[in-house]
Parts: structure tokens; sequence; C-alpha cells
């Protein structure tokens, strides 16, 4: 049994509210219990971080403050292992993707916003005034205060601190509530954190779950200045309503039901490669993941094909072989919502192209697998056209024109991302424009370059991050005008 304790003020203290288990997906076995925090904790969370904004962080030069996000990207990585064991625990994802995604991106994230922070500029104005004189108008920024980043549990370390960086790098400070489902990797970071040398209070942990829990006791409270959040839309309807008490911004990357699009010109071979990790990487639960897919008529019967042979070569098992190439869902409940869906797909009439079960594998019968899922058949207004599933499922469906395409992928509230697969230039550039997104693919997915505008349309969220976008949200700018 392992004890997962808040971190409070450069502490590790264990919460006063229900604890709770923490379970192995992979087998469904019980690897420890989170220790819950409860109201006052979250208050002396947020008290530590507003002292620390006061004291020595407060005080620090930008080059003293970078030295240490560094030192702590390299204490990431000097605990490498640690990281990646602990996060195959809390996720049960294969040790392939963890090993070369979470784990080096989540330390990455601190010298990326480091060298943001460095070379950030501002602005400044010459004006004219009536007595000829003049006067000089420049920006400066400053932290934006306490931030509460509450994080998900699909990508653990790599989101939180993709919010706990910039946050870091701008001066501010913060307290996590990472999700109940995957509390290892942000309580870890605490022991990195003291580390580095970084100033208690700077960093805090809080356990718990949402509502009546540690989640609604930090976004409601007065002290906290700004809101990050990552997840479904619904909780960041409820993160968006407390944030007006006070009228704290939000940060909101929310949920999407993501459409691949791939025209008769696309080259096959690479459009298998890419579009299958887009349906399938992470047993699906990636917000980026593409669950309903558009393709030209004349190439419809080879897609399906192709992408039903990826469903089914995926090896299950033990997440901590290297060869094992696709892990469980998250909890018993999430396993349960994916396979309701699977349910609705059949009876609706779906043709199952691959999948629609659970696997049987020996010796992982308790764990929280699914089948890889391909259907096609689904009218447009099926709630498994229409509704994030947010499994390792998608839908195919033909369309004729450009104009067709476009109009089914902005068929949906949701507007998170897309994946164009064409070799025509000329219609790269026209499709990727107009499909209402934050974010548009073409011949390949999930490519970021870290200083480029992230975040969702309609449902999908509010605000962008990254690069300078993540700057203007944890910087608060302030105009100075000088009469000369």
């Amino acid at each position: 049994m392992t004890e997962f304790l808040n971190f409070i003020d450069g502490r590790f203290v264990p919460g006063r509210a229900e604890a709770f288990a923490n379970h192995f997906p992979s087998t469904g076995e019980v690897l420890g219990e989170v220790r819950a925090a409860d109201r006052d904790q979250v208050d002396e969370a947020v008290g530590a971080a507003q002292r620390a904004l006061k004291g020595p962080w407060g005080r620090m030069a930008l080059a003293e403050r970078v030295a240490l996000l560094r030192k702590v990207a390299d204490g990431i990585n000097a605990r490498f292992d640690e990281f990646l064991a602990a996060e195959i625990r809390d996720t049960g994802k294969p040790r392939s993707i963890a090993s070369h995604i979470d784990i080096p991106r989540g330390a990455a994230n601190f010298n990326v916003f480091a060298d943001q922070v460095m070379t950030l500029s501002n602005e400044s104005f010459e004006m004219a005034t009536p007595d000829g004189a003049g006067a000089l108008n420049y920006a400066v920024r400053g932290p934006r205060g306490v931030i509460a980043v509450v994080c998900p549990w699909n990508l653990p370390l790599l989101l939180m601190t993709w919010k706990v960086a910039p946050a870091l790098a701008c001066g501010n400070t913060v307290v996590v509530k990472p999700s109940e489902e995957t509390p290892a990797t942000a309580t870890l970071l605490g022991e990195v954190m003291n580390a580095a040398g970084i100033p208690p209070g700077v960093y805090n942990v809080v356990h718990g779950h949402g509502p009546g829990s540690a989640g609604e006791f930090l976004t409601r409270h007065p002290g906290v200045n700004g809101i990050t959040f990552t997840g479904e839309t619904s909780t960041g309807e409820a993160i968006m309503a407390a944030s007006s008490k006070g009228v704290r911004p939000v940060s909101l990357e929310l949920g999407g039901k993501n459409a691949g699009i791939i025209f008769d010109d696309a080259d096959f071979d690479k459009t298998m490669e890419g579009i299958g990790r887009a349906c399938f990487a992470n047993t699906g639960q990636v917000c980026l993941g593409t669950e309903r897919i558009y393709v030209q008529r004349g190439i419809f019967d080879r897609v399906a094909e192709g992408l039903a042979a990826k469903a089914r070569a995926y090896r299950f098992g033990d997440p901590f072989d290297p060869a094992t190439t696709m892990g469980p869902v998250i909890s018993a409940e999430h396993r349960a919502k994916v396979l309701s869906y699977y349910d609705r797909a059949a009876k609706g009439g779906a043709q199952v192209l691959a999948g629609g079960g659970v696997p049987a594998i020996q010796g992982y019968e308790g764990g929280y697998w699914v089948e890889p899922t391909v259907w096609t058949g689904l009218p447009e207004d099926s709630p498994v056209i229409r509704e994030e599933i947010f499994g390792p499922c998608t839908h195919l469906h033909p369309f004729d024109t450009e104009d067709e395409a476009i109009a089914l992928a902005n068929n949906s509230p949701y507007g998170l991302a897309t994946t164009i697969w064409t070799e025509s230039l000329g219609r790269a550039h026209r499709v990727a424009r107009q499909v209402e997104v934050g974010i548009s693919w073409v011949n390949c997915w999930f490519l970021r370059d870290l200083r480029t505008p992230f975040g969702g349309a309609k449902a999908s969220g509010i605000g962008r991050e990254g690069g300078v976008h993540s700057m203007e949200f944890y910087t608060e700018l302030r105009n100075i005008c000088i009469k000369l």
C-alpha cells in the first residue's frame, strides 16, 4: 500500500477528509490510499501560495527563477524511472508510450517555458501631448497571483506541468488538484521541487474529488486569482460558474469529438499510420483523438479495411513490458461508459469492422480493458457520433465533395482539433482554414510545437495556452505612462 499525501507549504501532510483507494487499471487491484484534503487544508494551501508570492519567490530575479525551473526539469529526468513507474501504475498505459511522451514532455515543459519567459517582449508607444513634450507608454507584466491548476487523468504529468511550468515561469504560485484517479506524479513532483530549491508554498498539491471536495473548495476559494483546467466540458462549465464569483479568469481546455478527413489523393500508408494513432493512442483517452472519420467514397473500403487491421494489431498485457502497445482505460466507471457506447452502436445498427467488446487477457482479467473498435453505418445524429466517448473507437462515414466533408466535420458542438489527409497543397490550406477547431493537422497528428496557440473552439474550451499565449493568461499586463 502506498499513501498519497498532500503537499502544502513544502511539506507532505495527510489529508483530513475521507481517504479513497488508488487502483492499478491493468488489474483492478488497490495500490494505495489517497488522503484527501478537507476545506481547511485547501485554505492552508492557498494561504501558503499567497505568502510565497510576498516572500522570496515574489522578490526573486527572473534569471534566478528560470535557473530553478531548469533544476526541476533536471530533477524529473534524474528520477525518470520513478516518474515512469508512478505514471504507469496510475494509468496502466504502456511503457512504450509513457517513456516517450509523458515523462520526457513533463520535464521538457519546464525548460520550454523557462526559455519562453526569458525572451518575452513587451510593447511601447510614444505619443504626442498638447504641450509638445510627449509621453512614453510601455507595458510591464506581473504574475497573476495564485493559480488553481485542475488536472485530468489521461496525461497526468504532461498536462499538469503544461500549466505549472508557465505559471511558475511568470512568477505565480500554484495549488494543484490532480485527478483523483492519478495522484502519483503530482505528489512525487513535490519532492523534486524541494530538492531543486523551490521555496515553500510556491508549489502545492491537494488531493480529492470535485463537487463537495478539494476541487470545488479550490476553484471557489476567494484567494485564487486564476483557474486553469483540462477535462470534461460539463466540469469546465461548473468551474466557469465558480470563477464568476470574484471575476477570476479561466483557461479551459475541454472535450472534443474530433473529425478526421481523408481525401482520395492521400498517401495511403502515411494516412493509416497517422489516423491509427489518432484513433487509438493512449487507449483513445486523448482529448485530441479522432472519434469520427470522413473518407472520400472512392477509397472508403480500402481505408475501412486498413483501419480495422490497425485496430486488430494492438497487443494487450503488462504495461511494463515494452512489447505491450495498448493499455486499459482509466477505471471501471470509465470502462462502463465506453462499453455503453459500444452497446449503443450495436443496437443502432452499426457495422462493426473491428473490436466492439472486451479482450480476454490471461492474468489481467480484473483490469479495465476494452477492444479498439471501428464502426460504420451509423447516422450522423447518433449519440455515438455526437458525444465524446473518450475510448479507443471511431466511426467511418463516406463523402463525395470537399464542401460536404467540411460541413460534416463542422456538424458538432465541439471544436478542438481535426486531422486532414491530402497530397493537394491547395486543398490542405483551404480545408484547414474552414474546419471550426483550435488546431488543424495536415498529414500528421499530435505534432506539437509548444510555442504555438493551443485550445478549442465552441464547447471545446476558452482561451489559448502555449508560447506567448500562456504568458498572456499567467501574467497581468499593466501599462505605464510617463510624461516627458
